[in-house]
Parts: structure tokens; sequence; C-alpha cells
């Protein structure tokens, strides 16, 4: 069974063996792109994961959506083939690598009149964009997480919902017994970013432990 990425920490290994045995398979183009990122070792969002976000979009039919962490485009082509003809995704990737691999894989799609590539620094790209979003996916570097959010939540609509991913880091987030030294710094931040979410006025968060754990945050439609 192909993963794209190893098994993580978050959940005992027959749990997680067993969610992705009864998950449905993808369309063909996108077990294209979970082989070529288990042979190329590049981070895409584990099949349960993956899953959890198509019931999301299928339930919140969001209309413009914003990704910060293009990768190969692996989940904006899940969120574009999971949204209606009239949702448009905004995807944010600093790698010039990873944004002509992304293009490639939207262009083979026939979803490429739905999703746009912004090459740049996404704390440096937030602060252009003009318009609000009613989903937003953090899936870029996690010791930014914090600081990403604050930019983000400035453009996302009220009703609308944040979705993070990989927030609790192999289980080192939860418990001090697995940090690795060198990660530290990430640990520390990850935990300042989900104290925060879970704190702030007017949003509604909760942390979910799939995959590598996702955090849901939804902002309150005050009328």
């Amino acid at each position: 069974m192909n993963r794209g990425i190893e098994l993580t920490n978050i959940n005992e290994d027959y749990i997680e063996d067993y969610i992705r045995s009864i998950t449905p398979k993808n369309n063909d183009n996108l077990i294209r792109l979970e082989q070529y990122a288990a042979e190329n070792r590049v981070p895409i969002i584990e099949p349960e994961v993956a899953q959890f976000m198509k019931v999301i979009l299928r339930n919140n039919k969001p209309k413009n959506i914003l990704e910060i962490g293009t990768a190969i485009g692996y989940s904006a082509l899940i969120m574009a083939e999971y949204t209606d003809e009239h949702a448009k995704i905004t995807t944010i990737e600093r790698r010039d690598d990873m944004v002509n691999l992304a293009k490639n894989n939207i262009k083979d799609s026939s979803y490429s009149d739905k999703i746009r590539i912004i090459k740049g620094e996404a704390e440096e790209v937030l602060l252009t964009l003009n318009e609000s979003y009613d989903f937003i996916f953090l899936d870029a570097a996690k010791g930014q997480y914090l600081e990403f959010f604050k930019h983000c939540s400035k453009h996302l609509a009220s009703g609308g919902m944040i979705m993070s991913d990989n927030v609790l880091f192999k289980g080192m987030v939860a418990t001090d017994n697995l940090v690795e030294r060198r990660k530290k710094t990430i640990v520390k931040r990850l935990r300042s970013f989900l104290q925060y979410i879970n704190n702030i006025d007017g949003y509604i968060s909760c942390v979910i432990p799939i995959g590598d754990g996702v955090a849901l945050t939804y902002k309150e439609d005050r009328l």
C-alpha cells in the first residue's frame, strides 16, 4: 500500500493501517503523485487527512480557497476535485522546483482553470492579497504557523475555516519524551500556535489526532 509518507507517532500503527485500508483510492492522477511523493520523500497530506479534508470541503462548499505550501500540487488538486466548478484555489509556494512540478501536475489535470500558484515567501505574499477566503489550508513551515495564522486570519471570511496540518509533529508537541533536540524550537512554536488558536476571541478550534495532527479553526460569524 502506498502511504505517501511514513507513518507518524500520533496513532498506533494498526489503527493507521486500518483507517488507510478502508479509505477509497484516489483517481489515477493523484495516485501518480502519491507514488512520486513516496519515491522522492516529498511530504504530502496523509490519506486519512486527505479524506477528512474531502468531507469538510463537500460539507462547507467553499468558493474561494487559499493554501500555504503547494509542494507538488497534491492537496490543491484534491481541493479542486472536491469543490464545485466555480470554486477558485490560490496556493503559495516558495521553492522554484516545487512550483515547476506543481504547475506541470496541475496542467496535466482537468482543474488547471481553478488553481493559481503564486511563487514567493508566504509571509510576503500574504501582505499583498486583498481577497477574502472561506477555506484556508496551512501546510508550510511548521515553525512559522503562528505568524502565518495571524496573517491568514485577516483574510478569512466570517464563517470560514482554517485547516492546519502536522500540528502534533510526530507526537513531539504532546510530550517532551519524544522531542528531538534539533526539533525543540519547532515544537515550542507549535505549542504556542495551538495555545493561541484555542484561546483567541472570535474563533473556535479543535485538534484532531489523525495523520500528523490536524487543527481546525472556525471564525465565528458575528452579524
